[in-house]
């Protein structure tokens, strides 16, 4: 049986919205909307002159990279962990090779 959705009331960028969310993902969603008011805040101090929607589109861009970065960083965490596993292997394998010769 799933959990029930809590409705959640979120203010993003001057703006309320209700969404209906499992219990268990409140903490991060409020916490992915600290973040995205404090970077709206860092952006109208960066870039002064400019409207809602561009600060709205800069945070976009910068969570969509942040998000894509931490995916790209676990591929490569990945791959470095499956070519220390083969190194492993290869040196297993070595060391086997050498203990039969003696």
């Amino acid at each position: 049986m799933s959990e029930e959705l809590i409705p959640l009331n979120l203010l993003i960028a001057d703006r309320n919205y209700r969404v209906r969310i499992n219990p268990k993902d409140e903490e991060v969603v409020r916490k992915t909307v600290k973040t995205i008011n404090d970077k709206l805040v860092e952006f109208k101090t960066q870039f002064a002159g400019k409207d809602l929607q561009d600060y709205i589109a800069m945070v976009l861009v910068w969570f969509a990279t942040e998000q894509n970065a931490s995916i790209s960083n676990q591929v490569n965490l990945d791959h470095i962990g499956n070519r220390l596993q083969a190194l492993e292997n290869l040196i297993d394998t070595s060391l086997e090779k050498s203990s039969d010769v003696v």
